[in-house]
């Protein structure tokens, strides 16, 4: 099977241009190819997840990844899938952004010897002077065809910025600019980046002739990617101080039964035939498959030894026999954490990351959600001492959500 066979068969491509140029190239390790990542958070989430491990996919037949960190285009913000403008973020956060996100890559990713490039689209997007950007690049876009594209019919309704009218452009000068630095004969993105990314390869064939390579595959990226990244209590975070190991493991463990073997196919590194032996797994079988998708998932983004933790941790909590809390997510209470020697039960709930705040946690004790050791808490002015963390202190939300508060 070759890579390009391996990518449809499990369920990445969507929409594509010129399908026999790019099995050409990719089967032969010809592309250099790039995805964009806007930092707009200081941590990649599992939404940008599919889009990692295509690139490390892609690698691995030979071809070569650029990552593109949108130091420039995060300053105007992708109006795709929103309903309102994004928030402004200063230089500096953008630059502090770009590198939490170019340290979690690495894990996905061989950068070493030229293997794979990470380049920041501020670089040239920054330095371009504007009337040379509304002579050289304006005439290529149709202001007609920009409003047909659903990122920008979404908008139109409550009101689309021109700052935001203006990202089209500066992701098309993105494929534009790669191209003639890098060489870049290929870009993926998900499938609602397809205009912005027809954008591209038109500039290039425009302002370079129609022999100029320029190839563009969409991918479910978005559609499945963003759905996957987001919780009830908010996104999955591949950074281990955000999401920790165990949580991380236990999203993946929680996936719906009908998504299991689909998320195993688009994420996973599993022999397709090994997977496809599991499409009639029922029952306790498919709870086996899903320990496998977080093992699989974990060890990738945490390493082998965080995720066998976190799956031992995780078969002690909800296997049958006593509960073993040895690889239970722990939360160490400072000083600080105590008024007058003790600690209420919001604060404490609050402060083990089971709620996203105070009055999250009201509602979850108010409505019996939450448990110590063992012990329904229905009492929002329950507190405790430190006396009271010195043997197990064991937090629940919910039927699957445990911390263990200790002392620091």
């Amino acid at each position: 099977m070759t890579i390009y066979d391996e990518l449809v068969a499990r369920g990445l491509i969507a929409q594509l241009t010129d399908e026999e140029e790019i099995k050409e190239l990719i089967n032969n390790g010809k592309a250099t190819f790039y995805i964009g990542f806007d930092p707009t958070a200081d941590s990649l989430h599992v939404g940008h997840f599919m889009a990692l491990c295509l690139m490390k996919r892609l690698q691995m037949a030979g071809n070569k990844p650029i990552a593109l960190i949108g130091g420039g285009t995060g300053m105007i913000g992708d109006p795709s899938g929103r309903t309102d403008m994004r928030q402004m973020m200063t230089e500096e956060t953008i630059a502090h952004n770009c590198e939490c996100f170019k340290q979690q890559m690495s894990r996905f990713i061989d950068f070493s010897e030229g293997k794979a490039l990470m380049v920041n689209n501020a670089d040239w997007l920054k330095e371009l002077n504007y009337i040379e950007v509304l002579r050289e690049v304006g005439p290529h876009f149709s202001v007609n065809r920009m409003l047909t594209a659903e990122c920008y019919k979404q908008r139109m309704e409550k009101g689309l910025s021109f700052l935001e009218f203006n990202y089209m452009i500066m992701q098309s000068y993105d494929f534009y600019a790669l191209y003639q630095k890098y060489g870049c004969n290929m870009q993926f993105g998900g499938d609602d980046q397809w205009s912005n990314m027809l954008g591209g390869t038109e500039l290039i064939r425009r302002k370079l002739g129609k022999d100029a390579y320029a190839m563009t595959i969409t991918l479910l990226l978005n559609s499945e990617g963003k759905k996957m990244g987001k919780t009830q209590s908010g996104a999955v975070w591949l950074d281990p101080n955000k999401t920790s190991p165990f949580d991380f493991y236990q999203y993946w463990r929680n996936v719906a039964d009908a998504d299991v073997r689909k998320c195993l196919r688009m994420l996973t590194f599993l022999p397709l035939a090994q997977i496809d032996e599991m499409d009639g797994w029922e029952g306790s079988q498919l709870n086996q498959a899903k320990e496998i998708l977080a093992y699989e998932l974990t060890k990738l983004v945490h390493g082998e030894e965080e995720a066998a933790k976190a799956q031992e941790g995780a078969r002690a909590l909800f296997g049958s026999g006593a509960q073993n809390t040895e690889n239970m997510p722990t939360v160490a209470l400072t000083d600080e954490d105590f008024t007058d020697g003790a600690i209420d039960i919001l604060t404490l709930v609050a402060k083990s990351g089971l709620v996203p705040s105070k009055s999250e946690g009201r509602r979850a004790v108010t409505q019996g959600g939450v448990m110590v050791n063992g012990e329904k808490i229905t009492d929002i002015k329950q507190s405790y001492t430190k006396a009271d963390f010195e043997t197990e202190f064991i937090l629940k939300k919910g039927k699957k959500n445990f911390m263990k508060m200790t002392l620091g």
